[in-house]
């Protein structure tokens, strides 16, 4: 399932439903049966420990590595699109739609997209 994600505070977010799940957890929701609800919101006033949840989960998520040496011109070098995507990566956009919307005192909600990906 595509995930939106809005606030009224900035602009859409889309993220498949697998990648949003851990997202959402290290945020601080709680999903009982450990599945993602196709809708959710986070107040305003759950924004602040949803921000310090996924500071900190982005924080001790292992960087990603190509094992290509930067420096090294003889190795064929990955087209940026075929590099793999991390938790960090999956995570900032929501992270930075969380500090714009606490600012605004907005809140983020998300619901399935609407489209027929």
């Amino acid at each position: 399932m595509l995930i939106k994600f809005t606030s009224n505070a900035s602009g859409s977010i889309l993220m498949l439903g697998e990648h949003a799940l851990p997202v959402l957890i290290a945020a601080g929701k709680v999903f009982a049966d450990g599945e993602l609800p196709e809708r959710g919101v986070f107040t305003a006033q759950q924004l602040p420990a949803a921000i310090a949840g996924l500071k900190e989960a982005m924080e001790e998520a292992p960087e990603l590595s190509d094992d290509l040496d930067e420096d090294d011109d003889s190795e064929v070098k990955r087209h940026p699109m075929s590099q793999a995507v991390g938790f960090k990566q999956r995570a900032y956009p929501l992270y930075e739609m969380c500090i714009e919307s606490l600012k605004q005192d907005e809140q983020v909600m998300w619901e399935p997209a609407d489209s027929a990906w």
